[in-house]
């Protein structure tokens, strides 16, 4: 029933299970304070509520943009710091330690309330968003690193999915503390200190896992590092396969090195067919984040709300179904479609279906305006016109998930040398996180000023700005680093056949002898 192989790569499948924990957990805190900061037990403890019982809609809406948006300002500082931290301890143990990092804003938010008020939230989502922002920029690195060619696509293409994940858990835990628990301190607390479940478990998880081999081999730990390559490919010490990889590894950090030396940032930035990459690694995260998708993703109920789905058990249950939609549609797409259609098309496809989908919820909210029950008033059912509105939410998370969300990181990935790599994520990740804090901040405010305008707003961006910029994109798809170098002029293609061939004879001569040596 199985064969020799089946079980071969366990150990990297262990690992990437502990380390994506971490992306779990990022789904999971981008999900969940939209849903808190909805319920109404939750806005009467922290004083969002009239002397009438009515919302005190501007002050509600300045607490739930700095709720969502300060664990973005958190994570960008956290991805920033990540790189050199990760590059002094190693993968495993800047792990450990942003999940600790996080776990401590985690108790800070769950304690929040009564004499300790809403600053508590604020200070335990920044602390936390610095874990994320680190953890989120280290785990792929770490998993990629460790994973072997045949599997790492599969492994390292999850990443959506367990942001998907963790935001569809945050939602129905949301949800069933809303139906449970609605008039307690649980609404809250409960959401945030299950937090410390999944970086426990991750915690834990990290002391059962060895440090990535690339990273001790760029450190001169040559024993260590084949000796974890063997125990993750469960092969002996001194087998072939193992002494063939670990010289691959050596000969790639030593060109690496090679390639970075005298690198400065004018070069970097406008050396040959550089600048355009940066302009591309920039644009495309902005593009991302003003897609809309983050803006439901982080205030999913008060979408749904407005749409007309109102009471707090309706916008919940239907934010729960949202999640599971992205969950099942990103799973489709990274496993089945990603490969097959390339990068440009689905970007293009991905971006007019988004537009198309929020002009039709623009229109019926346009000509079908939702009346809010007043204060007291059970929440009537949802109108077939908000029905329809919620259809074309759930279409419009697939289109997304089939492009603008998984793949604006595969795309800056495949851009950049290995000479200008560092500096090109770095731009991608500040960019990413920047707009991802702008969005979580101003969308309480334009929901509430705009309206129907809103879901227009993000529709002509859709289509006038993403679906456009899809297009002058190269494509990448099954395309290696020297063709990108190619393509975007920074070499001619003699030049590069060259340098390829002395690389092989180099590789073959070389790296074959270091690690006789060395074992």
């Amino acid at each position: 029933m199985f064969s020799d192989d089946t079980f071969k790569n366990i150990r990297v499948y262990w690992l990437a299970f502990v380390a994506y924990w971490g992306i779990i957990l990022f789904g999971y805190d981008t999900g969940i304070a939209g849903g808190v900061v909805s319920q109404p037990y939750f806005e009467t403890s922290f004083g969002l509520v009239n002397a009438d019982g009515s919302i005190n809609k501007s002050k509600d809406t300045e607490v739930s943009s700095n709720v969502v948006s300060v664990l973005q300002a958190g994570a960008f500082f956290g991805a920033l710091g990540s790189a050199p931290i990760s590059a002094w301890v190693g993968r495993k143990f800047t792990l450990i330690g942003f999940t600790i990092i996080f776990s401590i804003g985690a108790i800070l938010t769950t304690v929040a309330g009564g004499s300790r008020g809403i600053a508590y939230i604020y200070g335990g989502r920044v602390i936390s968003g610095v874990g994320i922002g680190g953890i989120s920029a280290v785990a792929p690195a770490y998993v990629s690193e460790c994973s072997p060619k045949n599997v790492r696509g599969r492994i390292t293409g999850c990443f959506q999915i367990m942001v998907a994940i963790g935001v569809m858990i945050s939602y129905f835990i949301n949800l069933g503390v809303g139906l449970h628990m609605a008039n307690s301190p649980k609404v809250w607390r409960i959401p945030f200190g299950f937090q410390l479940v999944p970086a426990g478990i991750m915690c834990l998880g990290l002391l059962t896992v060895k440090e990535s081999p690339r990273w001790l081999a760029s450190k001169g730990y040559v024993a260590e590092g084949i000796a974890n390559l063997a125990y993750l490919r469960r092969e002996p010490y001194d087998s072939d396969e193992v002494r063939r990889e670990f010289a691959e590894i050596e000969a790639a950090i030593r060109e690496e090195r090679e390639a970075r030396q005298g690198l400065g940032l004018k070069e970097a930035f406008f050396g040959k067919g550089n600048f355009i990459r940066f302009v591309i690694a920039f644009m495309i995260f902005l593009l991302q984040q003003w897609s809309g998708q983050n803006s439901v993703g982080y205030y999913a109920p008060q979408i749904f709300t407005s749409i007309g789905y109102s009471g707090t058990t309706n916008s919940l249950l239907a934010s729960g179904i949202y999640g599971i939609v992205k969950v099942v549609a990103t799973t489709i797409f990274v496993f089945f479609f990603v490969e097959t259609l390339g990068r440009k098309i689905s970007l293009f496809i991905s971006a007019i279906g988004m537009g198309i989908t929020f002009f039709i919820i623009g229109a019926i909210l346009k000509t079908h305006p939702v009346v809010a029950p007043l204060p007291g008033q059970a929440a009537p059912p949802p109108a077939p016109s908000s029905k329809g509105m919620a259809a074309m939410l759930y279409i419009y998370v697939c289109f997304y998930s089939m492009g603008w969300g998984p793949l604006p990181w595969v795309y800056v990935s495949d851009i950049f040398p290995t000479r200008t790599r560092h500096y090109g994520l770095a731009v991608g990740s500040g960019s990413q996180w920047l707009w991802n804090f702008v969005v979580a901040k101003v969308t309480p405010t334009l929901e509430t000023d705009l309206g129907f305008k809103l879901f227009m707003m993000f529709a002509t961006i859709n289509i006038g700005g993403m679906a456009v910029f899809s297009l002058l994109l190269p494509e990448t798809k099954g395309r290696s680093l020297e063709e990108m170098d190619i393509i975007f002029g920074s070499v001619s293609a003699e030049s590069r056949e060259a340098f390829i061939e002395r690389a092989l004879d180099h590789k073959e001569t070389t790296s074959e002898q270091s690690i006789e040596r060395k074992v």
